[in-house]
């Protein structure tokens, strides 16, 4: 089986030294690396060129990931195509365990990984963030419906056939183009696993005006509009039973803090949405607490709290303008 490893870059910085360090150390060596320059103006071409890699741009960019992703992919000759994030690292089995993986299950058309649990950035925010990616992805159903590019493979006929990444999705920014891809996939009959023991390290360094940003612009809205405009919702990853509870509860907490002020009885109704919300996740938060401590599990109940109620917003913003529109397309 030939790995082609497909890497979009723009502008990758220190970050992407690391991911093209760790890929030359992989204990199974990738059979052909393609490095894709987005109109990258650091020294990232440079660095590509070091490793050995061979590099591949995207006229008149930057054109977006969705198109470097292609772009990769239409010059890979490999059986299967792995698509890494240019600010990860993969671990030294991760492309062993894909390439296993496959050789075992080969009804399976494609599958994704998952985050480690040790980011090297520790702020509250960067910290916060990559264990819930961690954790979302750990406790996954096992076959999916969706994908990942940050540490994803797919076979390569599969890839072609089905028309690749959806261009218009991606822009200068990442807007959900793998996850409706993997929803392509899906409906068309085939087989995504979740694979957790394929990880990666993450070397993206939140701040709070990123976190909102990439949170509500790239991933709540896209998310929203592309949930209504398939008819489903995936009693799954980010959205499962316990995820809505949790965003119910937060309502209920942002109704009693509020009412709490004209009748302070209802500040007990508070204390209880907040213990609803702590039990429903629990797990996660002891994976935080050992991870971060008593500060960070504190400071990211409120995180993931707050994570609850914009999400949930905008769904329902979006829901209600995609009934009175009276359309498919929510957009």
């Amino acid at each position: 089986m030939r790995l082609s490893v497909v890497i979009p870059v723009h502008n990758g910085g220190e970050s992407f030294r690391r991911c093209l360090n760790a890929l030359a150390g992989s204990t199974r060596a990738a059979d052909e690396v393609i490095i894709v320059n987005d109109a990258s103006t650091d020294k990232s071409v440079s660095v590509a060129v070091n490793a050995g890699y061979r590099i591949i741009n995207a006229d008149n960019g930057p054109r977006g990931p969705s198109f470097a992703r292609n772009l990769g992919a239409n010059e890979a000759t490999g059986d299967m195509l792995i698509f890494l994030d240019a600010d990860v690292a993969v671990h030294d089995d991760t492309l062993g365990r894909i390439e296993t993986y496959f050789e075992k299950h080969p009804e399976v058309t494609a599958l994704f990984g998952s985050y480690d649990d040790n980011p090297p950035h520790r702020s509250t925010i960067s910290l916060y963030k990559n264990l819930q990616h961690h954790y979302v992805h750990q406790t996954g159903k096992r076959e999916t419906f969706t994908f990942w590019t940050g540490c994803g493979a797919v076979k390569r006929g599969v890839f072609t056939a089905i028309g690749g990444f959806d261009e218009t999705r991606g822009g200068p920014v990442m807007k959900m183009e793998d996850v409706e891809f993997g929803m392509r996939m899906s409906e068309a009959g085939h087989i995504i696993m979740l694979l957790p023991d394929v990880q990666v390290t993450h070397f993206k360094k939140w701040t709070a005006k990123s976190w909102i940003r990439t949170e509500i612009i790239n991933r709540a809205i896209p998310w929203s509009k592309l949930l209504l405009s398939s008819g489903k919702m995936p009693d799954d990853l980010n959205m499962g039973v316990k995820a809505r509870l949790s965003a119910l509860a937060a309502w209920f907490l942002f109704f009693f803090l509020g009412s709490g002020f004209f009748v302070p009885l209802l500040w007990i109704g508070a204390g209880f949405s907040i213990a609803v919300i702590c039990l429903l996740n629990r797990d996660f938060y002891h994976l935080l607490w050992r991870e971060g401590g008593n500060f960070f599990v504190a400071a990211s109940v409120c995180l993931h709290i707050f994570y609850f109620l914009y999400s949930s917003a905008i769904f329902g913003f979006i829901a209600i303008r995609h009934l009175l529109s009276g359309k498919n397309n929510p957009n």
